[in-house]
């Protein structure tokens, strides 16, 4: 297992990914969508790793939702970075990161256009491609 560290510019949101696989194997998915490309994100997941997210101040944690509005968008509301997306229904919390949120290597991006599909389609391939093993905590440091 790979456990990288990462999060937002300034510190209040910290992501810890755990991979199965050295993260030079694993191509993020950058999405086309005018929201992502303003954000520069391209995303990263492994259903067979794990996520922690943790918010030092909870209330600087912003989530949007934007295009099907079925996810959050995870931002940091002081320093601006879009560190993730997350889905959650009856089966669970689900997660992507974006890779831009990490320093270490990972292999070519790749382009992806996901709002072209329906909503349920979106919803089949987040729980099919994105991380299940994800735990938000908020008011904790995460260094």
């Amino acid at each position: 297992m790979h456990t990288l560290k990462g999060g937002c510019h300034c510190g209040n949101l910290a992501l810890t990914l755990t991979l199965p696989q050295a993260p030079a194997t694993y191509h993020p998915r950058a999405c086309d969508c005018g929201f992502c490309r303003k954000h520069g994100a391209a995303y990263l997941a492994d259903p067979h790793g794990s996520l922690r997210i943790a918010a030092e101040d909870p209330a600087a944690l912003v989530k949007y939702r934007q295009g099907s509005h079925s996810v959050d968008f995870l931002l940091c509301g002081r320093c601006g970075v879009l560190v993730g997306v997350t889905y959650q229904d009856q089966d669970g919390l689900f997660a992507v990161v974006n890779a831009s949120a990490f320093d270490d290597t990972f292999g070519e991006r790749q382009p992806v256009s996901p709002y072209t599909l329906p909503t349920e389609e979106k919803i089949r391939r987040w729980k099919q491609l994105w991380c299940a093993d994800v735990a938000l905590r908020l008011g904790v440091s995460g260094r």
